[in-house]
């Protein structure tokens, strides 16, 4: 059905540089016609809201990342209505988003709503497409970490409304290809999380038991390590590996600005990641995560090979094998649970003592380089699968902001593919979230959350 699309008839040039043409009939009305501000103070009861790129607005304590909640001044923050538009004027690269709840916000958020409710659905698909996230950038002031929205001169710039029969056609037609959508991104992050469980099944055993089944074992001495090969030693962390955490180098000026430029990747307490910090190394190294919740709920990478030049922030073990395979040493300390060793309850983390006096059974170096040449090639097909899944699920990511785009400014006409659908029927379990299946978190996501109302306002 979506191949069948073709362009409408006739355009007309809209003026708008992000825009393009439009389809005859439609209307162009400026932003400030079209929405209305929100700006109502002094509701201290109501449940504090994030705003997030891939989620919309949200309740904060339904958010699954972790975030500094601002808890002075309550009264000083902004209601936010179900159904209402927040643009944040400093995080503003995931367009205006929706609030799916009522509670507060920062001020530092504007806060919209619909003059007219029959446009709600619609805006809503317009305000997170592509070409006017693009519109967003065109009314930035200030320079870098300084940029703004210039929302008055936003409310000036014209937004394309198509008739109201034509708007519900394009809002279905979305509505219904997101849903297909986001059940094929579902698909392919169920295979992709099988087949890591495979993978790392595969790769636990090895590392744990070695190549050979009939090898005999004998108890470790200690009770978590269980058995192990008879020939294995036991060791600790400390004497496989060098902790490098005590001679982290700050950088110079130069190096910061090369930093910001991305010379470099930027490694931090789980992955590589994109935010200045600190420190460079050039060397091949490990890292481990400091970061205890994580380290619990293993919810992202333990352990990463870092190689070559990178900088890597404080939250993060560095480790220098003394002897053995690099590989084969990641292997084993991912296959660990850390739980016994993380201390703190605020802000649990994995300590350099700690980890450092963490049991190992480690066979000789020969052997070690024969476990990580047959796990490469054991575990070949299915880091092939998973990397097909995730490339797919990519596309259809693409695809669909391309469809967005394309409907909400009128390059493609729905309007009869939109009569052809069937009805909609309510899922049996709620779709996953299109976005979970790309690698980390939701940086980046938030704004103000660290900022009271106090602060805001000043």
């Amino acid at each position: 059905m979506i191949r069948t699309l073709k362009p409408y008839p006739a355009y007309e040039n809209s003026g708008e540089p992000w825009l393009g043409p439009v389809p005859q009939g439609w209307e162009l009305r400026r932003t400030k016609t079209l929405l209305r501000e929100r700006s109502d103070k002094g509701h201290p009861d109501e449940p504090l809201l994030a705003a997030t790129q891939t989620k919309g607005v949200v309740r904060k304590d339904e958010y699954e990342n972790r975030t500094v909640l601002a808890l002075k001044d309550l009264h000083l923050l902004k209601l936010v209505r179900e159904g209402d538009f927040v643009i944040s004027l400093r995080s503003f690269q995931g367009g205006i988003e929706y609030a799916r709840h009522q509670g507060i916000i920062s001020p530092a958020y504007t806060v919209l709503y619909p003059s007219d409710p029959e446009t709600h659905g619609y805006l809503a698909w317009l305000f997170k497409s592509r070409p006017y996230i693009e519109n967003l950038s065109l009314h930035v002031t200030g320079i870098r970490q300084g940029q703004t929205i210039d929302y008055e001169r936003l409310g000036r710039s014209q937004l394309p409304m198509p008739p109201y029969e034509e708007r519900d056609q394009i809002v279905r037609f979305l509505d219904h290809s997101d849903r297909r959508i986001r059940r094929y991104i579902a698909a392919k992050k169920k295979l992709v999380a099988l087949l890591n469980e495979q993978k790392q099944a595969i790769i636990h055993r090895a590392v744990t038991r070695g190549l050979d089944p009939t090898v005999r074992l004998r108890p470790a001495g200690v009770e978590w390590l269980g058995e192990v090969p008879e020939h294995w030693v036991i060791s600790r962390v400390k004497n496989e590996f060098k902790c490098l955490n005590s001679i982290r180098v700050p950088l110079s000026a130069t190096e910061r600005g090369a930093m910001t430029a991305r010379a470099y990747d930027y490694y931090g307490a789980s992955s590589v990641i994109d935010r200045v910090d600190n420190f460079l190394f050039d060397d091949e190294l490990l890292l481990l995560a400091e970061d205890g919740a994580n380290l619990v709920l293993r919810n992202l990478p333990l352990v990463v090979i870092a190689r070559g030049k990178f900088w890597v922030n404080n939250h993060a073990h560095i480790l220098k094998p003394r002897r053995g395979n690099l590989e084969f040493l990641a292997y084993l300390l991912e296959s660990y649970r850390y739980d016994p060793w993380i201390s703190g309850a605020a802000q649990p983390k994995l300590t350099k003592d700690r980890l450092m006096s963490v049991a190992m059974a480690v066979p000789k170096r020969a052997e070690q380089d024969r476990i990580v040449d047959w796990i490469a090639a054991e575990t070949e097909p299915l880091s092939t699968g998973i990397s097909q899944a995730r490339h797919e699920a990519e596309l259809l990511r693409e695809w669909r902001v391309r469809l967005v785009a394309d409907l909400v400014t009128g390059k493609l006409d729905v309007r009869e593919a939109a009569v052809e659908l069937p009805d909609e029927v309510e899922d049996p379990e709620p779709l996953d979230d299109p976005e979970a299946l790309a690698e980390g978190d939701e940086s980046g996501d938030e704004a103000d959350l660290g900022t009271t109302a106090g602060e805001a306002e000043a």
